[in-house]
């Protein structure tokens, strides 16, 4: 079986349901060059969902028709991911800097008509909404993240049993054009490898969205776009932490996987306490990829807190 058709096999159990049906798809131009990508779908207050490793806004596909009830969801592709621009990494990392990539979203929004916005976000984009609420506090509204810890005090926390566990942290940020070329000598099953491990019983990724991200994760700026994402977490990203003297003060709900990392080596609302003013949330069932393993108890989660602070 190639590795194709094992990507195919896996998808093959979970139907897509409406795979961003009826949504607009658009390309935002930045003002310092390239575009970003996104899916646009319903009315209301607006909510920009920001996608995880190594994925697209794809990831959202069961979760916005639904959040497109109450809101305007903005689904976008981070930089360095799917359909957006894909700047050259530099010595400093600073072009994926999580500064730079909220800098990002915060045009977007803005260019769509958006002066303030909640946000939803997963893994790495959920590391770029910290620090838009960080560097940009009067645009949030409110941020849910779904299973990460913040970047600092995650790196501060690690031990041997989580650096086995995710090793590709340490991997990824070894200079390049290493991780870089073994990952282009198959990319393919360099993605599966990554996220193909749903806990037992959960559905895995659906037949469209998996197409996707492999599609977009094929290419050699992508590969070195997310090495650099990662480069850049454990360099000038903590330099960013480091040179705060508060908390972010915007709403922060915080779900993580009851099967997952974050719940095996990390005590997860400790450590979002040392950042923000306002934290709630608990462990939900699932692992890591949980907008697309159990959709359903994300929704039932993060709906009433969108809600709550969807408008002044």
């Amino acid at each position: 079986m190639t590795v194709r058709d094992r990507a195919a096999a896996l998808a093959g159990a979970r139907p897509a349901g409406r795979f961003f049906e009826g949504a607009e798809e658009r390309r935002v131009p930045l003002s310092g060059g390239g575009e970003i990508f996104c899916r646009i779908m319903g009315a209301g207050p607006p909510l920009l969902l920001l996608h995880g490793y190594p994925q697209t806004s794809a990831m959202w596909h069961a979760v916005a028709p639904e959040l497109a009830r109450d809101f305007r969801v903005i689904c976008a592709d981070l930089r360095g991911y799917g359909a957006s621009h894909k700047p050259a990494g530099g010595g400093d990392h600073a072009a994926y800097s999580k500064r730079a990539m909220a800098g990002d979203m915060v045009e977007v929004m803005q260019a769509l008509g958006h002066e303030r916005f909640a946000v939803l976000s997963h893994d790495r984009g959920a590391r770029v909404a910290h620090r838009l609420a960080a560097d940009h506090p009067a645009r949030v509204r409110a941020l849910a993240i779904l299973d990460i810890a913040p970047t600092r005090e995650m790196y501060r926390e690690a031990r041997t049993p989580f650096a086995h566990a995710y090793w590709h942290w340490y991997w990824l940020t070894l200079p390049a054009p290493f991780p870089e070329e073994m990952i282009a000598q198959d990319p393919d099953r360099f993605w599966l490898w990554k996220c193909d491990t749903p806990p037992a019983g959960l559905a895995p990724f659906c037949r469209e969205a998996l197409e996707e991200y492999l599609s977009a994760f094929a290419t050699p700026e992508a590969i070195h776009a997310s090495c650099e994402d990662y480069r850049a977490a454990a360099t000038i990203d903590i330099a960013h932490d480091d040179a705060e003297t508060g908390r972010i003060g915007t709403p922060l709900l915080v779900l993580w996987g009851a099967d997952g990392a974050i719940e095996a080596h990390f005590d997860c609302l400790a450590l979002w306490r040392e950042r923000a003013t306002t934290v709630e949330g608990q462990a939900i069932p699932g692992g890591h990829y949980l907008a697309e393993e159990c959709p359903e108890r994300v929704l039932a989660e993060v709906g009433p807190f969108l809600k709550l602070h969807a408008e002044d």
